[in-house]
C-alpha cells in the first residue's frame, strides 16, 4: 500500500543554486533530503563557484546518489541557472532553493496538502519564514507572529498584483509554485539579474495566490545579500528592476494598480540615485512622468541626479547601521 500511495502523490522538484555557498550547502541539500513526503527531486546546480562548493556538493550526492548535480564551468546568472533545473524537472510543482537557506521538514508535505486544494488558477503557496545570521541564529520573523505562531496582520492573498507593486511582502525562498505556470512564462526572465519581482509581476497578473500562515522556512542574511548588493554603485539588479517596472506598466489595468507602481518606481529611484547611478534614476524618472506627476520630492531626487553628487558612502553607512538593529 505504501509504494501505491507514494505514486498517487505529485512529485515535487527542488532547484538548489549555489555560487559560493561552501559553509552552507550541504546543511540547505539536507534539508531536502529530510522532508516528511516521499515524492521529492532535488536538482542542484553548481555555477562555477571559486570556494570549496563544488567539492561539499559532490560529498552531498556520493551519500544520495538520487540528487542530480549540474556543475556549470562559468557562472551564467541565477535565473539561467534555474532555468537549466527547470528544464531537467519533473515535478508538478516546483521550488526555487538558494544553497543558504534551509526548509522545515514539513514544508512540502504542508505546501504539496494546500495546492492540491486550491483551484488550478493558483500559481503559488507561500508561508512565514525566520531570517537566521550566518552561524544559522534567528534575526527575525518576516511577518511578525503572536503568541501562536500565526501572523498578527492579514497577509494578501489570492490575486495580488497591485499589492506586489505596492511593496515586497513575499519572503521568496517560501515560495512553491506550479510548473504548468513556469511552463507558460518561459520560465525565468534569463536577460535578468535576479527573479522575484518579476515572475510576481508576470504571474499575478493572471493567477492567484496562496497563504500558509506558518513557518516553514529559515532564510539566511548575509553580507553579501541582495540587500546589500543593490546600493554598491555598480550593481545590475537595479538596470533589470526597471525592466520589470515596464513589465509592470505595461499589465496595470486600474488607476489604483498605476498608482501602485508610481510609488514603487519612486522606491526604486531613490536607491538608483543612491547607488550614484545617475543615468538610471533618470530613466526611472520618465518611467514615473508616464503614470503620473512625480511630486516635489522625486523632482528634487531628479534634480541632485543631473548633479551626480557623491552619496553612495554616506547611503551604506546608514544602510549597514540600520541592518544591525532590523
Amino acid at each position: 500500500m505504501g509504494p501505491y500511495l507514494n505514486q498517487i502523490k505529485p512529485w515535487v522538484t527542488v532547484v538548489c543554486t549555489c555560487y559560493n555557498h561552501e559553509a552552507y550547502v550541504q546543511e540547505a541539500l539536507q534539508s531536502v533530503v529530510d522532508q516528511r513526503y516521499p515524492n521529492v527531486e532535488l536538482i542542484v546546480i553548481d555555477n562555477a563557484s571559486s570556494d570549496g562548493s563544488a567539492r561539499r556538493i559532490t560529498e552531498f550526492v556520493k551519500r544520495h546518489p538520487a540528487v542530480r548535480f549540474i556543475q556549470n564551468s562559468e557562472n551564467i546568472g541565477l535565473c539561467r541557472a534555474f532555468n537549466q533545473g527547470l528544464r531537467h524537472a519533473n515535478g508538478k510543482y516546483l521550488i526555487d532553493l538558494a544553497a543558504d537557506d534551509i526548509l522545515f521538514p514539513d514544508r512540502i508535505a504542508r505546501q504539496v496538502e494546500r495546492f492540491e486544494q486550491l483551484p488550478p488558477e493558483y500559481a503559488v503557496v507561500f508561508s512565514n519564514a525566520v531570517y537566521i545570521d550566518e552561524a544559522g541564529q534567528p534575526l527575525s520573523i518576516h511577518f511578525p507572529t503572536d503568541e501562536r505562531g500565526r501572523a498578527v496582520s492579514e497577509v494578501p492573498s489570492g490575486y495580488v498584483f497591485s499589492k506586489i507593486l505596492e511593496r515586497y511582502f513575499i519572503c521568496t525562498p517560501t515560495m512553491m509554485m506550479r510548473r504548468a505556470v513556469l511552463d507558460e512564462l518561459g520560465g525565468y526572465d534569463e536577460s535578468l539579474d535576479y527573479e522575484d519581482f518579476d515572475f510576481w509581476v508576470r504571474s499575478a497578473r493572471h493567477y492567484a495566490y496562496g497563504y500558509i500562515d506558518e513557518i516553514l522556512t529559515y532564510k539566511r542574511r548575509l553580507p553579501n545579500s541582495q540587500s546589500m548588493q543593490v546600493i554598491e554603485p555598480h550593481n545590475r539588479l537595479l538596470a533589470s528592476t526597471l525592466d520589470v517596472c515596464y513589465k509592470a506598466f505595461d499589465r496595470c489595468q486600474t488607476p489604483d494598480e498605476y498608482h501602485a507602481l508610481a510609488n514603487r518606481v519612486r522606491q526604486f529611484l531613490r536607491k538608483a540615485f543612491y547607488a550614484e547611478q545617475f543615468e538610471l534614476a533618470l530613466r526611472f524618472g520618465e518611467l514615473l512622468n508616464h503614470i503620473e506627476s512625480p511630486g516635489l520630492l522625486t523632482s528634487g531626487i531628479l534634480f541632485l541626479s543631473r548633479l551626480h553628487l557623491p552619496v553612495n558612502g554616506l547611503y551604506q553607512q546608514y544602510i549597514r547601521l540600520r541592518l544591525r538593529f532590523v
